[in-house]
């Protein structure tokens, strides 16, 4: 299981979801901008406090997600 410790997940930040490092940008957005064909270099104009590594993170935790594994997410 790939390490997953940009991913956190905090009551208080974004509902709950899983997002990137504590940031108010959810596992759910970064996915969607790349399914929707977005580059890995857009998404980081969009969002220029990311880095490709976040981008990665999301898209491993959300494969993951898939396949109904239980993940353990670093607390904010």
């Amino acid at each position: 299981m790939p390490t997953l410790d940009r991913i956190t997940h905090d009551p208080n930040v974004m509902g709950g979801k899983p997002c990137i490092r504590g940031l108010r940008v959810t596992v759910g957005t970064i996915v969607g901008l790349v399914a929707s064909g977005r580059s890995f270099e857009n998404i980081l104009v969009l969002y220029p406090y990311l880095v490709a590594d976040d981008i990665s993170a999301a898209l491993s935790y959300a494969a993951w997600r898939v396949e109904e594994l239980e993940v353990p997410l670093a607390v904010a």
